[in-house]
C-alpha cells in the first residue's frame, strides 16, 4: 500500500486545521494518512471556542494499534493539547518508535491559528522540550519558535533548537505580519542548507501550518530527501492558499480555508 503517515492531531469541527488537513495533505503527497486524535475542540473557521483533550491512553492505544497494523514510515504531530499526551508520545519514541528510526515531524501547537488557547504556554513549552529531541523536522511558527527557544532571533533559535537534539528546523516568517514576503530558512544540525521567499498573499488562513508539516511528512513517507520535501510543500501550499475558499467573502479579516484540493500545476 501507499507509504503510511501517522498523525496526532486534533479535530477541528470546521474542516480547516487539525486532522482533516493532514489528512487531505498527505493524500495530496501522495501518502496514506492514519490518524490517532488527541482532542475534540470546539472551533469554526475563525475561532477557537473550547477543546476537550483525549486521554494520553486512548491516544496510545489508537497509535499503537495503527503501528502494529501499518506500514508507518512517518510520524507527524500537531496539536496534542495536554502535557500528558506530550508525555506519551516522548516516551513512546523512547520505548518503541526511536528503535525503528522513523522520520519524526514535529508541529509544535501552542496556540491555534485562529486565536484559541490551548492550554498553558509555559507548561505545554517545559513538556515539548522533552520530545525534540525525537524529531527530525520541527515546523513552528515565529511564536513557537520564540516560545520554545526563549530566543526573539529567529536565526539564534533555530540553532540552539538543533542544540538541543532536534535534527532541522524549518523557520517561515508567516506570522510576521509586518515583514513583508515571507521567507523560510532550512536549518540543519544547526547550519541553514535551504533559503526560500514566498510571495505574501492578501488574508489570514486556516490550517496553512498543519498543511504544509503534513504535506512535508507526506512527501518524507515517499522517500524524499528533506530539502525536496520542503521545496515540495512550498510549491504545494501557495496553490493551495491561492485557491483558498472564504467563509466569509465579505469580511476582508476573516481567515480563508486552503483549498488542498486544487490542481497543481508544474513547478518552474
Amino acid at each position: 500500500m501507499r507509504p503510511v503517515v501517522l498523525c496526532f492531531s486534533g479535530l477541528d469541527p470546521s474542516g480547516g486545521a487539525g486532522l482533516q488537513a493532514d489528512i487531505e495533505a498527505i493524500g495530496q503527497a501522495g501518502a496514506h494518512a492514519a490518524v490517532a486524535c488527541t482532542a475534540i475542540t470546539v472551533q469554526n473557521s475563525q475561532q477557537v471556542i473550547g477543546f476537550e483533550a483525549c486521554a494520553a491512553t486512548l491516544v496510545e492505544a489508537q497509535a499503537t494499534t495503527v503501528l502494529d497494523d501499518l506500514p508507518v514510515r512517518v510520524i507527524k504531530s500537531g496539536m496534542l493539547g495536554t502535557i500528558d499526551n506530550i508525555a506519551m508520545l516522548t516516551r513512546l519514541f523512547a520505548e518503541r518508535i526511536i528503535a525503528d528510526g522513523t522520520p519524526f515531524v514535529l508541529d509544535p501547537v501552542l496556540v491555534a491559528n485562529s486565536g484559541g488557547s490551548l492550554g498553558d504556554e509555559q507548561t505545554l513549552v517545559a513538556a515539548f522540550r522533552k520530545l525534540l529531541p525525537y524529531a527530525t523536522l520541527i515546523t513552528p511558527n515565529t511564536h513557537e519558535l520564540r516560545a520554545l527557544s526563549g530566543e526573539q532571533d529567529l536565526h539564534i533559535g533555530a540553532q540552539k533548537l538543533c542544540a538541543q537534539g532536534t535534527h532541522a528546523v524549518l523557520v517561515k516568517t508567516s506570522h510576521d505580519f509586518d515583514s513583508g514576503d515571507i521567507e523560510q530558512y532550512l536549518y540543519v544540525q544547526g547550519e541553514m542548507i535551504h533559503q526560500s521567499t514566498l510571495s505574501r498573499l492578501d488574508g489570514e488562513f486556516h490550517g496553512s501550518g498543519c498543511s504544509l508539516a503534513s504535506f512535508i511528512a507526506g512527501r518524507l513517507a515517499l522517500g524524499d530527501a528533506l530539502t525536496a520535501a520542503v521545496i515540495a510543500a512550498d510549491h504545494w501550499i501557495t496553490q493551495t492558499l491561492i485557491a483558498a475558499d472564504a467563509p466569509h467573502p465579505d469580511d476582508a479579516k476573516a481567515q480563508l480555508i486552503p483549498n488542498r484540493f486544487v490542481k497543481i500545476t508544474a513547478s518552474t
